[in-house]
């Protein structure tokens, strides 16, 4: 039974997979299937981590921070693999597994309560979709930030339309994880929206993104302060999931779970 007594014997094949996936694309001038499939691989033995800490939970792993940590490792692994196939982008497998192993080794130098109780608000059927939808559009949004600060540096080489692509594959995922906890809500608390601080947030971050997508429609040569406003949405999602734990009006918050047990 996979518990998470066992994450480590995990994260470090995951870890190394994802490291010679990294320097092989670096090495490789066109698209190197060797990188692809030490990546996929990757991916494989972390999602075989999650769905066996699934089975030992008898629950999804979604409910403390550091089940939603690992679900970001993984998406932020896939939605790297995803941009590198599509673009060929040789450097961003190594920021998306940089990024993916910085939220493993918080997981192992500080672990959540992982244990088998579900409070009756997440036993709903929209709580699954919800989460995972929201930590997937994280993890791609996640990469246009990348994306944004490299054609912040590097200003000869426009990489926007790349990040367009992705900001708008991350703000639908985004929108249906909003509406998704909408009906959740409903269900749970008898209303759909309740402006809970991380619900205020959310529309925060979702209103920067759409306000981005709106910029490069109207104002397309106005590449730096695209950026900019890629950047703060950003910061404002990383507010959103899990800033907010350190803000005293969150204490009461109906989102109090995600803090462990």
């Amino acid at each position: 039974m996979i518990t998470w007594n066992s994450f480590l014997y995990w994260a470090i094949p995951t870890f190394v997979l994802s490291v010679v996936g990294s320097v092989l694309s670096l090495r490789s001038e066109k698209r190197s299937y060797a990188a692809m499939f030490a990546t996929l691989t990757a991916v494989c033995v972390l999602s075989g981590f999650v769905a066996g800490l699934w089975t030992s939970l008898e629950r999804p792993p979604l409910r403390t921070m550091g089940e939603t940590r690992l679900w970001y490792s993984l998406f932020m692994l896939i939605a790297g693999l995803f941009t590198y196939i599509r673009w060929g982008f040789r450097w961003i497998l190594s920021f998306s597994t940089l990024v993916s192993t910085v939220f493993l080794v918080i997981n192992i130098l500080r672990p959540d309560i992982h244990d088998r109780s579900l409070m009756p608000a997440l036993q709903s059927p929209w709580f699954i979709p919800h989460v995972t939808v929201y930590i997937f559009s994280y993890s791609v949004l996640g990469c246009a930030f990348l994306l944004g600060l490299y054609n912040l540096h590097y200003k000869k080489k426009d990489l926007l339309p790349v990040a367009d692509n992705l900001v708008h594959i991350g703000l639908c995922f985004l929108t249906l994880g909003m509406l998704f906890g909408s009906l959740w809500a409903k269900e749970a608390w008898g209303r759909y929206w309740s402006w809970d601080p991380k619900e205020t947030w959310a529309v925060i971050t979702w209103v920067g993104y759409l306000l981005y997508i709106h910029l490069r429609l109207m104002r397309p040569k106005l590449r730096i302060w695209a950026c900019i406003l890629l950047i703060l949405s950003f910061v404002g999602l990383q507010i959103c999931w899990y800033g907010i734990n350190y803000l005293p009006s969150a204490q009461n918050s109906v989102h109090a779970y995600t803090r462990g047990s």
